[in-house]
């Protein structure tokens, strides 16, 4: 009696070992810009793969960078492509495209529900240059806004962020003053303005300070209801931020896509473009030293570029085009524990 009750527990225990053993938790860190999405994408994985768990933390792309520069995370997010310098420092990674953003500029002022702004006056008011909402050039553009003698409050992001690289690659392409005296980048010296962290924190300045004006991913935009300037694009056109705007731009911009996949669509001509459109991008190394995690991760962003894909326009976010996921099949198809690929057809 008492060899068959240990023998039953060791079967008990082996079963439950195994169980475990199968179980596979990956964790990831970076771009705020769209962690709606990649909040959707792992719970809804997850519900069909339940033994695997995905911990994603919204900190930044400067932040994911860093951490899968250091190995740290299984996993980076990146709205700005990273550099020469910071690929020279993390050899290996691959970029996976995964979705398409808009970065919109939002706006807080009390008796003005919209807003036309051009290039140069966007540029103005992030340089300090235009300072009051009663400014002859904005009202150039709004003759019908009411527009207060209200001093300008801006908010910008205080942490490196993707989504001030997207938003400052903008104004540098727009400006040859902001060009010269600010420049790109996930983190740069603004002239004016308060800080605040993630487009979270800029979500809630804007909208609790009347006469502000700050940049955010459209997702938190419209999740938080707040109102959006609309812009002029590269043809001259007065567009609001879509999801056939940003598709728009990425079609416009298809055809300049390196190998690497690290590409700028901003300003992308076309009368449908979104001019602050971009891609945004998970890192991985291609080889990779875990085999069972390895796997986890190359099945999960094989299904985020097919299947997933369908969450991404009710979170407003576009579809990757059919040119860009087959360039996502081709990177996916090469990652690899010990030479050998994780996905079939490799």
């Amino acid at each position: 009696m008492k060899k068959t009750l240990f023998a039953i527990t060791a079967v008990a225990l082996t079963a439950s070992t195994a169980l475990a053993a199968d179980k596979v938790s990956l964790t990831g860190a970076g771009a705020t810009f769209p962690y709606p999405l990649y909040s959707k994408w792992f719970s809804d994985y997850n519900k069909m793969h339940s033994e695997i768990e995905v911990n994603y933390q919204s900190i930044g792309s400067g932040g994911g960078i860093k951490q899968i520069t250091e190995k740290t995370v299984d996993f980076g997010a990146s709205d700005a492509p990273m550099s020469d310098e910071e690929m020279a420092k993390a050899a290996g990674i691959l970029h996976i495209p995964t979705t398409l953003g808009a970065v919109v500029v939002t706006f807080n002022v009390k008796g003005v529900d919209s807003l036309r702004l051009s290039p140069d006056v966007v540029a103005g008011i992030f340089l300090g240059d235009i300072k009051s909402w009663d400014d002859a050039k904005i009202k150039a553009d709004n003759p019908k806004a009411k527009l207060p003698k209200l001093p300008i409050a801006l908010v910008h992001r205080s942490d490196g962020s993707g989504t001030s690289y997207v938003f400052t690659d903008y104004l540098s392409q727009v400006s040859a003053d902001w060009k010269s005296k600010v420049g790109t980048g996930k983190s740069v010296n603004w002239p004016v303005g308060i800080g605040a962290k993630g487009n979270e924190g800029v979500s809630g300045q804007v909208k609790q300070l009347n006469g502000s004006i700050g940049y955010v991913e459209l997702a938190y935009a419209m999740q938080n209801k707040m109102a959006m300037a609309d812009l002029k694009n590269h043809d001259g056109e007065w567009v609001k931020a879509s999801t056939e705007g940003m598709t728009a731009a990425a079609d416009a911009m298809a055809s300049k896509m390196p190998e690497d996949m690290r590409v700028s669509i901003i300003n992308a001509p076309g009368k449908k473009s979104y001019p602050i459109s971009a891609y945004t991008y998970i890192l991985v190394y291609k080889d990779q030293a875990d085999a069972a995690k390895g796997k986890a991760l190359t099945e999960l962003l094989n299904w985020a570029i097919h299947e997933g894909q369908k969450s991404n326009e009710p979170l407003f976010y576009a579809k990757l085009p059919e040119s860009v996921v087959k360039k996502d099949e081709a990177k996916l198809r090469g990652i690899q524990h010990d030479g050998k690929p994780f996905l079939a057809g490799s």
